[in-house]
């Protein structure tokens, strides 16, 4: 393959991972606090704004880039017997082109989760098990009852519905990894 052609395909992709997609990207989920007892987002503690500056465009928040997307994940605790809605989720963002705001809702309800962690969608225990890791690492209080031992045995299991080139499976070698350094076993 020529230089000039892996240049101009190093170009593209450097590219395509600083071209906005979304400018000012925001996301606000409100609770309904008669369904849902306890709540807490997981990461993101230096992008946390204020709900009152959720619609304020002078507030900076951060930027997708093409090709990229945010996971923004939220632990919670239903009251027993809970129905109906449990959340609203507001997106905010500046398209970079029009430079007009776009906001969308969808409501979330009880009957929408999984009774089982097993039965949940795939890709979000894959992003379940990432964030327990890394609460694991930062010696985070929530994360007392679990051990690197949890996540790898989760990630093993996971890692057989991804099949060998997904990146699952690099994470499990991380986790052992951190195992082995940390005497977490």
């Amino acid at each position: 393959m020529p230089v000039v052609e892996t240049k101009k395909r190093s170009l593209k992709v450097f590219l395509s991972t600083f071209q906005a997609i979304a400018m000012d990207a925001k996301v606000q989920v409100d609770f309904n606090l008669e369904v849902v007892s306890r709540y807490r987002l997981v990461g993101y503690k230096n992008r946390d704004i204020v709900d009152e500056d959720f619609r304020d465009n002078s507030v900076d928040a951060g930027e997708i880039g093409a090709g990229h997307s945010v996971t923004a994940l939220y632990e919670i605790k239903l009251y027993r017997e809970a129905y109906g809605r449990v959340a609203t989720v507001h997106m905010r963002w500046e398209d970079p082109d029009t430079h007009q705001v776009v906001e969308i809702e969808k409501d979330i309800y009880a009957g929408d989760f999984e009774r089982e962690f097993r039965d949940a969608d795939p890709y979000f225990q894959r992003a379940v098990v990432v964030a327990e890791y890394a609460e694991i690492l930062g010696d985070s209080y929530w994360a007392e009852d679990s051990g690197l031992g949890d996540v790898y045995e989760a990630a093993w299991r996971l890692g057989k519905f991804f099949g060998r080139d997904d990146p699952m499976h690099e994470f499990m070698e991380l986790v052992e990894k951190a195992q082995r350094e940390g005497g977490w076993w």
